[in-house]
């Protein structure tokens, strides 16, 4: 304890480290979401704060909501076939709001051609059908850490 002028004073408790937090999107037309909610209760279990945006998400959409959460990664779940174009589009949008330090990563279906493609663009990392979750909850917490 300090003391100031005689009187005990307690030091101020210290903050708590913030935890990683992590958008889960399903950009496009695809219905399909019962992966992307596997994933994010996962995350969620593991101690990730986590985001889920719902089904049929424009790029826009999801680079709003993860500049309103601040989040440190956003995982993007595609199985329309539409991942050439929606990848490069988030990461463009990311970069026009200054927040390029923002881990782009995702899964899907994902032709093993496109993956180099899209690594190279920026992707942080593409996980394919059959990835068991724990990789994905150790890729995050490896990977990702806190934004100041």
């Amino acid at each position: 304890m300090a003391t100031a002028k005689g009187k005990s004073v307690a030091a101020p408790p210290k903050k708590a480290a913030r935890k990683i937090r992590v958008l889960v999107g399903k950009p496009g037309l695809d219905g399909h979401d019962r992966g992307a909610k596997i994933i994010a209760r996962a995350l969620r279990d593991a101690g990730v704060e986590v985001i889920y945006t719902g089904l049929h998400q424009t790029p826009e959409m999801i680079v709003s909501a993860a500049a309103q959460e601040d989040v440190d990664g956003i995982g993007l779940s595609i199985l329309s076939g539409a991942h050439n174009y929606l990848f490069p589009r988030i990461l463009q949008l990311l970069r026009e709001k200054k927040m390029g330090d923002v881990v782009l990563f995702g899964g899907g279906i994902i032709p093993d051609d496109d993956i180099p493609k899209l690594l190279k663009k920026g992707v942080d990392r593409v996980f394919t059908p059959g990835t068991p979750i724990q990789q994905i909850v150790d890729y995050v917490n490896e990977r990702i850490r806190p934004r100041k």
